[in-house]
């Protein structure tokens, strides 16, 4: 490893003093540190990631901070295969790897080269709008749909490929992951689900009917989903952090994408050791 591109949270109090102490530890090893080029307004907008742009190639991406900021970086470097390693700076950081306690003997395992990668699946999201695509996203955790402030149902027409399936009238849909299964899709009823598998699972949010539950499909299907509410404010969110306005019979066609998220993986550790790390807090 010659050279590791540094991305941090400013708006987290830690993110920018461990930015000077990494750079100086890895550039006493060897390996230069290399920053996107907006790491001084990095983070000032309340929600996501600005764009990533590094000058020079890297060979790992280093994230500071929580889910988020890692959920960002690995969208942009998606189509790169950049491998990412994930640094937790807030809350309960499913996707980050290391925490602050551990940090630095794990970097040095790093160095030596002893960590694994996983691939994670990611999804691809494309708007049609009157029979046209108008956008494509890339999502990592999950591709929702959901109403605006207005609190009123929407409803939701669902095919999988060419089959109808529901017309759920629900606060909206989730299409999630496997590695996004312990996000909003958990909240909202979804089954855990190991992320080394390939799969979507698409999960209601609040349906007004007690049959619509959860699904899981194989990872060749797609999901399309058809607005059929032209009353209210519904929002097509990207890992909660994209957005974009959608009208009445507009479709949202999800399938997986052709991209994996490559994590660094230090610790080791297997799924459920970190199941029961994150919710029971290590008891």
């Amino acid at each position: 490893m010659k050279q590791v591109g540094l991305v941090a949270n400013m708006r987290k109090i830690r993110g920018g003093r461990f930015l000077d102490i990494l750079v100086e530890w890895f550039e006493q090893r060897g390996i230069k540190v290399v920053h996107p080029q907006s790491t001084e307004s990095m983070y000032t907008p309340p929600y996501g990631c600005p764009e990533i742009d590094f000058q020079e190639d890297v060979d790992m991406i280093l994230t500071l901070g929580g889910d988020g900021t890692l959920l960002g970086v690995a969208r942009q470097v998606a189509d790169k295969e950049i491998p990412i390693l994930g640094v937790n700076l807030g809350q309960l950081g499913f996707l980050t790897d290391l925490e602050l306690p551990d940090l630095f003997p794990c970097l040095e395992k790093l160095v030596e080269g002893d960590y694994q990668i996983e691939s994670r699946m990611m999804l691809d999201a494309q708007i049609l709008r009157a029979g046209h695509p108008v956008k494509n996203i890339i999502a990592f955790n999950d591709v929702v749909i959901a109403k605006g402030p207005i609190s009123r149902i929407i409803k939701l027409e669902t095919y999988v490929g060419r089959d109808y399936m529901s017309t759920f009238r629900a606060d909206g849909i989730i299409v999630a992951s496997p590695t996004g299964s312990t996000a909003y899709s958990l909240s909202a009823g979804g089954p855990i689900v190991n992320p080394e598998l390939e799969l979507m699972i698409v999960t209601p949010i609040c349906p007004h009917t007690l049959y619509d539950r959860p699904f899981i499909l194989p990872k060749d299907q797609e999901v399309r989903v058809i607005m059929r509410t032209g009353t209210s404010e519904v929002m097509l969110t990207i890992d909660g952090q994209v957005g974009f306005p959608l009208l009445k019979d507009d479709s949202v066609v999800v399938c997986k994408a052709d991209y994996y998220t490559k994590l660094v993986k230090v610790k080791k550790r297997s799924f459920s050791e970190v199941l029961h790390q994150k919710f029971r807090g290590g008891r």
